[in-house]
């Protein structure tokens, strides 16, 4: 009992040093006062995490409320641009062998991780980070969720994997055969660096106590309250001019759960930025066409693109020995022409989208091409010629067929629903728990689903290989069972092909086929919505929705003296 009230007295004020430390954040960042337009004040960036964040780690990357704090904090050997090219980052220049096997990576010496008490002088990064970074994620004693992405790299009798440091400098990657998309790949936040010495003084408890090359550096932490990331100084990037970015201060993120009250803090200026758009508040904030509404031009900007996110219904094609209509192309094709996707995306949708009348891929990739891939329009003559093909007249001799769906689905397929059944298909709604729909879908449980692909990394193979016969489940993501052997011998082809042009000439060619066999319904290609403050300049569009802070500017607000 002797130590026992120092013990709790220290415990008491190093609780009290964090409170104290996270209450002067806060403040700072919260100030409230009359104000006008000038440049003397800091530039603190605002937003909103609904769905909570619970790692900071890059090899836990997993979703997009960790990815954007990670994008913020971290670097890898490549990056993208708004166009989805690959371009460099900390490597300013790469190799490829002849036979597509053998990355070489030259990377820039001025590159440092962030100083912190662990870091008080420069610490540069080198090769051998990237051997160690890239290393974690296939190791199986840390779980990274992003394994998978290093499938293609080539392993030593040991199961190590081919990465190699050549020099301080130059970094080097070997993969079992040529894969064309592995450097878009790379500019995946699993793949940024870290620095081993932090990783394994910290262990798991690196995700919060991140250290990476970012434009913004870890300052505080309060979890589920906010998080707190400041400018960088010494970030290696610059502008046109050479003036050295991030433009920004500070980011500030909330974690407010309710979509009500997001929303009323942005309005009130509290908030930035809005990402996406919630029916608590479509209406109010959008036109039936899918614009701002002029009410509240005056504060509030839009900005719009596509965003690389394909939603689709998907026919299960397993052939179980029972009698299924949906076996037949033709019943799937009157399914896909039975429904106006343009009247569905104005009336239900706000037009916060693109209605999928071209094929799988959606807009923004490369391969995405309205003249050469050609899906299906509404045209309900054609939809009931082809049920008279399937032996369907009318409908007549249809059982219901059931729809699988999630409830934030259900307006859509009710809509679908109502349109099909004018035309004699009859549709039933099967309506479940997501989690539940997604796993009976993988076990090919369900003949008739709703689904979504959001890219993983911007190629359309990433597409495309949901339908290649060797990803079937369990081990796959063919959820559709479909299997066609000219499919599966072009998509060979278009993989061993490193002619980009000729490669996107492949893609078409699945797309259409893929269109043609009909083992979906594409409904729509997402679109991009971004809502910020009046005062918020350089935030753009990307279509894989990336949150991209390194030449974002605030109009700032200072008090009237």
């Amino acid at each position: 009992m002797k130590n026992f009230v120092p013990l709790q007295f220290n415990i008491f004020l190093h609780n009290m040093k964090k409170i104290i430390l996270f209450l002067i954040a806060v403040m700072l960042l919260n100030v409230s006062c009359r104000q006008v337009y000038d440049n003397s004040d800091k530039m603190i960036f605002r937003y909103n995490e609904s769905s909570g964040i619970n790692s900071l780690d890059p090899a836990f990357s997993a979703g997009q409320s960790i990815i954007w704090p990670c994008n913020l904090l971290y670097n890898g050997l490549v990056d993208l641009d708004e166009q989805m090219r690959v371009v460099p980052s900390i490597a300013k220049s790469w190799t490829i062998s002849p036979d597509g096997t053998v990355y070489t990576f030259t990377l820039r010496d001025d590159v440092y991780f962030h100083q912190t008490d662990f870091f008080p002088q420069k610490r540069k990064v080198t090769a051998d980070d990237f051997v160690y970074s890239l290393g974690r994620i296939v190791d199986g004693s840390v779980a990274s969720p992003g394994a998978w992405i290093f499938q293609k790299v080539k392993r030593d009798s040991e199961g190590k994997p081919a990465f190699k440091a050549l020099n301080d400098s130059t970094f080097q990657i070997t993969l079992s055969e040529d894969f064309p998309p592995f450097l878009g790949i790379l500019a995946m936040k699993y793949c940024s660096v870290v620095p081993r010495e932090v990783v394994e003084k910290y262990g798991k408890d690196f995700r919060t106590h991140p250290v990476g090359t970012g434009p913004f550096k870890f300052q505080i932490w309060e979890e589920g309250v906010k998080l707190v990331l400041r400018k960088n100084p010494d970030y290696f990037e610059t502008d046109e001019e050479g003036n050295r970015l991030p433009y920004l201060d500070a980011v500030a993120i909330t974690f407010i759960v309710d979509k009500q009250s997001v929303f009323m803090e942005f309005m009130k200026g509290s908030l930035d930025f809005m990402s996406g758009i919630d029916a608590c508040y479509k209406d109010a904030l959008l036109t039936k066409t899918g614009e701002l509404n002029p009410d509240y031009a005056d504060r509030v900007q839009l900005l719009t693109g596509p965003y690389l996110n394909t939603e689709y219904l998907g026919f299960m094609l397993k052939d179980d020995g029972q009698d299924n209509p949906l076996l037949k192309k033709e019943v799937r094709q009157a399914i896909n022409y039975g429904f106006d996707r343009e009247k569905m995306m104005r009336y239900l949708r706000n037009n916060t989208g693109y209605p999928g009348t071209s094929g799988f891929v959606p807009m923004g990739l490369s391969s995405f091409d309205t003249s050469k891939v050609k899906g299906y329009n509404y045209n309900p003559a054609k939809a009931l010629e082809l049920l008279a093909k399937a032996g369907y007249p009318n409908g007549k001799g249809l059982s219901p067929i059931p729809l699988s769906v999630s409830a934030n689905y259900l307006d859509i397929s009710q809509y679908i629903q109502h349109e099909l059944e004018q035309i004699g298909i009859p549709i039933t709604l099967d309506v479940q728990q997501a989690a539940q729909q997604r796993q009976m879908m993988r076990n090919y449980q369900l003949p008739f689903f709703r689904g979504s692909w959001i890219c993983d990394y911007p190629d359309p193979e990433n597409y495309l290989s949901l339908f290649y016969s060797k990803n079937l489940q369990p081990n796959g993501s063919n959820y559709t069972h479909y299997v066609n052997p000219k499919y599966d011998k072009l998509f060979e082809k278009s993989q061993r092909c490193l002619n980009d042009s000729l490669r996107n000439l492949y893609y078409t060619q699945l797309d259409a086929m893929l269109m043609e066999d009909a083992p979906v319904v594409v409904l729509y290609y997402d679109k991009v919505l971004r809502f910020t403050g009046i005062n918020v300049e350089g935030l753009g569009t990307n279509p894989i929705n990336m949150l991209d802070l390194r030449r974002v500017k605030i109009k700032l607000k200072t008090e009237k003296r």
